[in-house]
Formats: C-alpha cells, structure tokens, sequence
C-alpha cells in the first residue's frame, strides 16, 4: 500500500505556487511507495463534507509551473481552527475543529503534509505540528514577510509587475504633468513597495516601517518643483500611514475571513497633499490583485522548485515541525517555531534604505 501525501496551498494566491506542487510531484514520483493528494481550497477540502482531495500525477501538473494561481485553489477562510458556524439567529461564530482535521487525515490514511503559505498559513502549521499533525512547511507571500529565508517566492514576480507599473505611470506623469500615487501591496512590510520604487526611479516611497509626514513629502515634491520638474510619481504601501496616524482598512464581515480588509492609503495620501496645499493634478492607481496573479518570472519558478523538492525530502527524513527555506545560495531546513517568530519588516537602518535615500527618494521622514 502507497503512502500518501496531502498538499495544500493557502492564504493569498501567489506566482509560483504551481511550480511547488509541481516539483513536490515530480519528486515524490521517483519513490514508487509514494502518491500526492491536493486538499482543494487549503485544508477546506479537508473539513468539507464531502472532502474534496484530488490526485496529484505527474500527469495531472505537467507544464503547470508556468501558470499563476494554483491548480487546487486556496483560500484565507476557515482552517481547522478557526471554522466559521453560522448560528440559528443568523450570525457568524467560529468553532475549533483540529481534532475533526487530524481524525480526517488518518481516516484518509495521510501520512505527511505540506502546507504552502505565508506568515499566517505558517502559524496554523506550528499549531497543528503541536498537535502531533506530521507537518511540512514551505513560505510563500508576495510580501516577504517571513524573516527565516532570503525571500519567499512570489516576491520577485510581484516586484516587476510594481515596477513594470512604475515604468508606465512616470510617462504618463511626465506627459500631463502630474502627480501619480501608485498604492501596491504591503500590510506591515514595504519590501514591494520599496522594491519596485527603488527599481522604477520614483520620488517618494513610502512604506509601514516608516510613519510618514505630509509636510516631508510636500518638502519632497516643492524641492523637485524648484528643480524645474513639474511631474513625480509616488510609491505607496497598502499599510503605510501619516505619523500619529492608522492604516486605511475597512472591517470586513465575511465569515471566516481576516478582520482588517486594506486599501486607501494611495486615496489618502492623495487627499492630505491637496489638503497641504499641493496645486500639481494628482492621479491615484491601486495596483491591487495584479501583484497576485500571472506567470512567474525566472526566479521565482526556480526558488518554487526549489523549495518543494526540499519539502518532499524533509518529508522523506520525518523532519516534522519544520519549514524550507532559502539562505543563499542552500535550501535549507528550519524549524515552523523559528520561521514565525519575527516578521521580516525591513530594517530601516539596512542598505537596501540608504540606497534609496542615497537616490533622493523621499521616505517621508
């Protein structure tokens, strides 16, 4: 009798979560002992009733590590912690059902589990690893928060897709003689944001590590204004804020989902630098779910691969409890309570921000 793999891909979807299973696969394929499941929509497939699992062949993910998405879904609701119930008068609770989760994965016979996901998907797998669930690891987020590897997949794929934007809007900036504010992904870390600034040649960037002043930015743009520029494009994180101030968020009510929902903050930089007297027209783009979606470049198909071949051999070596990552140039192992210990928010004292100061973009401090 085979022993039996379950993969499962959660949180936000993300370039290069195809190429994972993919490899995971392709790796487990060359161990006749072995066959991989896919739990559809993360571990809802799991809990649903009827489970939904399906069979992952080689077959099945051929050609598939150049496609966006993934191929068994994802989501950030539910898990088998936080299981949203429906009361009699209508409203929403949630109810703990790890127990239920792990009594499934023995009725199914699974063995192992790899659990593809960012900071948050991660720290559902520590849970459950404490729960005695034979679990793997492996990061994935377009933000980069993770601060046990060098970078997370999908991150590299998010920053030319913010770039490639960056590029657009200063012809368009230049051409109508405007501000553009391009608002891109970031709830607590502004590595995209930072990134593709840095890599697009914008005049101001601002990013969560660094509360921001209005004044300093009007500073920024009347100092480019005096120079004889009468254009500048703006890079903003979804989580960056004025000083003494909150992000823009909204609370969401959908069962399950994450309570803070971010979005505004280009809409309200646009508005305090009009309130601050600013008289350059000022467009505003929210480069949203973009980020998200689409082939992966080069990189991150190679870090993806990467990273599910070492997930498939930690599973050979029972190395549970821990997550793959990257320090340059190995894949290494490294253990789920380390990997979600710290948040990988950039250190405002490293090289990546002098260099954007040593550029002349304004921080807005």
């Amino acid at each position: 009798m085979k022993k039996r793999l379950l993969v499962a891909t959660g949180g936000g979807d993300c370039p290069g979560l195809n190429a994972v299973i993919r490899a995971v696969v392709k790796r487990a394929s060359h161990e006749h002992n072995w066959e991989v499941l896919g739990s559809v929509d993360a571990f809802n497939g799991i809990l649903q009733d009827p489970m939904h699992i399906i069979e992952l062949t080689p077959e099945r993910v051929a050609g598939i590590h150049v496609q966006g998405g993934t191929i068994i879904g994802t989501t950030n609701k539910g898990g088998p912690f936080t299981w949203p119930v429906k009361n009699q008068d209508g409203t929403w609770s949630t109810v703990d059902r790890s127990q239920d989760f792990m009594d499934r994965l023995r009725y199914q016979n699974i063995e192992a589990l790899i659990n593809i996901g960012g900071d948050g998907s991660q720290r559902i797998s520590h849970k459950l690893f404490e729960i005695g669930c034979p679990i793997i690891g492996v990061p994935k987020t377009i933000d980069n928060d993770l601060s046990s590897t060098d970078f997370t997949f999908g991150f590299q794929t998010a920053v030319d897709v913010a770039t490639d934007a960056v590029d657009k809007l200063v012809t368009t900036a230049a051409s109508h003689h405007r501000i553009l504010i391009l608002e891109v992904m970031g709830r607590y870390a502004g590595w995209i944001a930072l990134h593709s600034a840095i890599a697009g040649g914008a005049e101001v960037c601002l990013i969560p590590e660094i509360p921001y002043s209005i004044d300093k930015v009007m500073d920024a743009i009347n100092q480019r204004i005096d120079k004889g520029h009468d254009f500048a494009n703006i890079v903003i994180a979804e989580g960056a804020r004025p000083i003494d101030g909150e992000m823009t968020y909204i609370e969401s009510e959908e069962p399950g989902a994450m309570k803070m929902k971010l979005g505004g903050a280009g809409l309200r930089l646009s508005q305090e630098l009009k309130d601050a007297g600013c008289t350059i027209d000022i467009r505003e783009t929210i480069l949203g779910h973009l980020q998200r979606g689409g082939t992966p470049n080069a990189f991150d198909r190679i870090l993806a691969s990467q990273f599910g071949v070492k997930a498939f051999e930690l599973v050979l070596e029972q190395k549970w409890g821990s997550m793959v990552a990257y320090h340059h140039p190995n894949i290494v192992a490294v253990p789920l309570a380390e990997a979600i210990r710290k948040y990988n928010y950039i250190d405002v004292s490293s090289d990546l921000v002098a260099t954007a100061r040593g550029l002349g973009i304004s921080l807005g401090d």
